[in-house]
This record gives C-alpha cells, structure tokens and sequence, in this order.
C-alpha cells in the first residue's frame, strides 16, 4: 500500500484531507475479498444486460483497465464469451481544466465501435463523480453508445454530482479527510488488497455511501 501520508495515485480527486500525516485505520478488502467482489459484478453486469452479447467494459485510468480485464476474464469463464475491453483517459475532458496542470495518464484505446453497444466504465474508487462525468464525454465521442453503465469496486460516498454507479464491489463511508487506497497486483505490484487511512483523530461524520452495494 502507499506509504503514510502518501496520496494513493488516483489522480482527479481533490486532496481534502488534513495536511498532518495518515495512518492505516483498517484493512477493508483482502486478496480473496477482491476477487469475490469482481466475480459478483461480473456476474450482476451479464445478468443486467441479459447476457454478454453487445457489452465494451472501458477501463479509466489507473487502474480501471486493471479491473476491466478482470472483469472480462471472470465474464469467459461462466459465459464462454470474449468480452472487448477498451482504456479510457479522461485528463482532456475533466471540469477543472485551467485549474490545475493536464496529466494524461494513459492512451485512450477502444478496440469496437462502441456506436449501439452498452458500454460499462469501469474504476476502483466511485468518489464525488467527476471522473465518471469527464469519462461520459470521452466515451461518446467514440460512438454512440446505446446505453452507459458504472462499474467501481468501492463507492465512498461525497458525491457532488448526480452519478450512481451500477455496480460496486463494496459500499464504504468515509470521512473527506480519509484516503481510499486500492493495490492491485498489476498496477502496484504486492497483493491485492483495500485499506482506509486518515489522521490519527478525526471529529468528522462519515460520509453517505449511496451506491448498491472513490473515483471523482
């Protein structure tokens, strides 16, 4: 996990806890935890959209194409079907442009048309939603998509858009002064795991987590 004190690399949150330094205040998820969860929203997602026909899973950075291709893995092996994954970067489309620098994180590769599909996005953290709005945007100008769906392995709760995922792997109220942090073996290296960390003492209530079942 990142050290304490240490932002988790999700980039495109605001950093609205205290300056003084974090500490591990629980372990949320384990390895087998994780892997529970994503084999669930698998499964939710086909049952959703009657089957596996027709669906794009896109991955926003960092490590949403992580979760997507897991996603996609879990989905052949209970429908013997190949499920497309794409990777999305939503840096250019984000609403605080002109406020801070541009950081692209990764390329934008879509491999279909996603004109008339269902196209589910998909990232670790669900937080106030702005990441998601950009990530709508950058979608549809790849295509018309015929419906869009939300897929996060943890809905936090501080949404300051009307975004809902449709999916959550696990629902976690948080403090704004608390980070999320999510490792994954292929884009952290270590185990797989969910912790939560924040200051040492807190007076702060927790936040709503209104998603079934933190990106911003």
């Amino acid at each position: 996990m990142p050290e304490p004190g240490r932002a988790p690399a999700d980039t495109g949150r605001p950093s609205l806890r205290s300056a003084g330094e974090l500490v591990l205040r629980t372990r949320v998820l384990d390895a087998d935890d994780v892997r529970r969860a994503l084999i669930r929203i698998a499964h939710e997602i086909v049952e959703r959209n009657h089957g596996p026909e027709d669906l794009v899973l896109v991955g926003m950075w960092t490590r949403g194409p992580v979760i997507a291709r897991r996603l996609a893995d879990a989905i052949a092996q209970f429908e013997d079907a190949t499920v497309p994954v794409g990777v999305l970067d939503v840096a250019f489309y984000r609403d605080d442009i002109g406020l801070r620098p541009v950081q692209p994180l990764g390329p934008t590769e879509v491999p279909v048309d996603g004109t008339g599909r269902v196209g589910v996005l998909v990232d670790d953290v669900l937080y106030t939603g702005r990441t998601a709005r950009a990530a709508l945007d950058a979608l549809t100008e790849l295509g018309r998509p015929r419906a869009v769906q939300l897929a996060v392995l943890v809905g936090r709760g501080h949404r300051e858009l009307p975004i809902r995922a449709d999916f959550v792997g696990k629902n976690l109220p948080t403090a704004e002064t608390e980070d999320v942090r999510v490792q994954l073996t292929e884009s952290d290296g270590g185990t797989d795991g969910i912790e939560l960390w924040g200051p040492e003492s807190t007076g702060e209530g927790n936040g709503d987590a209104d998603e079934p079942g933190r990106t911003g």
